[in-house]
């Protein structure tokens, strides 16, 4: 019995030790985040829950639409050029992706298309808010043929850029909100072949 008790002092030590070692940067922590965005533990345990269910961190920062049966990559193409046009945000490059691989490699290789776009007043306006947005420019489109012969749009899940950190001041963020909005009806719409 005596053997029973002292474990059970000795496992109550340790949390007690463990507890009181953590508790300082929890505090911290807490404190820190409580000036961040009112979306960014929403954002963060969206991205976590996507970890935890793939197993692929990738997975969990890109919003993707599977392409509806019947639409070829040709379609998807069109649309996506469509919309981006209709919404007003430029096409400052294509990367046929595939083509590159089978010339380098002399096989043929799935079709993957990546779309650049850009607002550049609204990207200028990022890089003046944080040299960092530097990486996310300009906005990155993919129309990608799985190892199945299915095609599915990939954009970046902007969450994290808009709500990770303290608040956007409030114009940067209803720009980069719009940009959002317009990247995801060009992904809704590529889906579906709706022009």
């Amino acid at each position: 019995m005596g053997l029973i008790r002292n474990l059970l002092a000795l496992l109550g030590l340790v949390a007690v030790v463990g507890l009181a070692a953590i508790a300082p940067k929890a505090l911290e922590v807490k404190s820190r985040f409580a000036a961040f965005d009112e979306q960014a533990a929403a954002t963060y345990l969206e991205m976590f829950d996507k970890i935890l269910e793939t197993g692929n961190a990738a997975e969990a920062t890109v919003w993707k639409a599977k392409v509806n049966e019947g639409q070829t990559a040709e379609d998807v193409d069109q649309t996506i050029k469509f919309v981006a046009n209709e919404r007003n945000i430029k096409n400052v490059g294509e990367l046929p992706l595939y083509k590159q691989v089978e010339a380098m490699s002399g096989k043929p290789y799935r079709f993957v298309k990546i779309y650049m776009f850009c607002d550049a007043m609204t990207a200028s306006r990022m890089l003046d808010y944080s040299d960092a947005f530097a990486a996310y420019l300009p906005c990155r489109v993919s129309l990608v043929e799985d190892k199945t012969g299915q095609l599915w749009i990939y954009t970046l899940n902007m969450d994290a850029m808009i709500h990770g950190g303290t608040p956007l001041p409030p114009e940067l963020k209803a720009e980069a909100l719009n940009v959002k909005e317009i990247m995801l009806e060009v992904l809704k719409r590529g889906a579906e072949g709706d022009f």
